[in-house]
């Protein structure tokens, strides 16, 4: 399935391009999200037509993104997590639990699905480097600490 990219999606393409999708990631994900649309000749006259609207807005986006991972740079974010002895957590700290200390600790809104958590979620008390994903082109590193709860 064709589609043309109404936004930069990273490891798939920039805005207005026309890339070849799986016809079930097009249909359910990407055109009703906004993130595109079918690739028809209506629609690529509309998207050449919108172009530097939504140049506008991919920048205006980019611009807020870099604000925000501005703001985390140098962010430190501490959870309490009920754990046993060995620093082994009785359940574990997630990208929602992430998402929402820092939020809570630094005010800057996060979601969770901008946290990376590429080996799953933490299981163990300690230190770690969390990757915060806040548009395609801008990644931040944060100081996260899980401790145990008193």
């Amino acid at each position: 399935m064709q589609v043309i990219l109404l936004e930069t999606i990273k490891n798939l393409g920039d805005l207005g391009s026309v890339v070849d999708v799986r016809p079930g990631y097009g249909r359910n994900f990407l055109i009703p999200q906004g993130k595109a649309l079918p690739a028809t000749k209506g629609n690529l006259a509309e998207v050449e037509a919108r172009r530097a609207e939504l140049e506008k807005q991919a920048s205006e986006q980019l611009a807020a993104a870099q604000e925000r991972a501005d703001k985390l740079a140098e962010a430190s974010v501490t959870i309490g997590a009920k754990s046993g002895d060995e620093g082994k957590l009785f359940g574990s700290v997630g990208t929602r639990d992430i998402a929402d200390a820092i939020t809570e600790q630094t005010g800057v809104e996060m979601s969770k699905a901008e946290v990376k958590l590429p080996h799953g979620a933490l299981r163990q008390t300690g230190e770690y480097e969390i990757d915060l994903a806040l548009h395609a082109d801008v990644t931040v590193t944060i100081k996260l600490a899980v401790v145990p709860a008193e």
